[in-house]
């Protein structure tokens, strides 16, 4: 792809970009889940993820270099997860099961919303679930009551971003946000140009 036809792709992805809709990856232990989660992310325009690991480090197969031009806020903590999510606005949704759980068609999107997935065999944590402002369960109607937490993601993200991207320019970045990713992404673009270049 050249420059131009490059730049005039960025600017396409970052005029869809939302910011009304966040994901928190929580402990998920297989990074390729993690990789695919940020490219279902990328994928739906979401831009920020918030990730709760010790270390990771994208599997190119799963993430397709999604994670360069996405906006991943790391933590060490669910607590600080939620500080920080807090102080944005977000409510917080856990994927889990509970008798008063919502379908992701009826998380409420008229505030910022943000969908917290959990680690794959013991979900999300203690302190994810005492703070979360509603509980969210894809309804499966076949013998298996599990899904993979990238293919959860998947299903769950899409009904709630596309719901939120119906509210119009309040749920897409700010200018000022808008502004400061584009010269990020431009800084990017130019140093896979040079060192791609013969």
């Amino acid at each position: 792809m050249g420059s131009k036809a490059r730049t005039q792709r960025m600017k396409h992805v970052i005029s869809q970009r939302i910011r009304h809709v966040r994901c928190v990856i929580e402990a998920v232990y297989h990074r390729h889940n993690i990789s695919a989660i940020l490219r279902t992310c990328d994928a739906l325009g979401i831009h920020t993820v918030h990730l709760i690991t010790d270390s990771f480090r994208a599997t190119k197969g799963a993430a397709r270099g999604a994670e360069r031009w996405l906006d991943v806020v790391r933590h060490e903590t669910p607590e600080e997860a939620i500080s920080v999510l807090r102080a944005d606005g977000y409510r917080i949704y856990i994927a889990d099961l509970g008798d008063d759980s919502v379908t992701p068609e009826q998380v409420p999107i008229d505030a910022p919303v943000c969908l917290w997935f959990g680690a794959e065999l013991v979900g999300v944590s203690a302190a994810a679930q005492e703070a979360a402002d509603g509980v969210m369960t894809i309804p499966m109607r076949g013998f298996a009551q599990s899904l993979n937490v990238s293919v959860a993601a998947a299903i769950a993200l899409r009904p709630v971003v596309e719901r939120a991207r119906a509210l119009g320019d309040e749920a897409l970045l700010t200018p000022e946000v808008r502004g400061a990713t584009w010269d990020a992404w431009m800084s990017r673009a130019e140093n896979v140009e040079r060192h791609s270049e013969p």
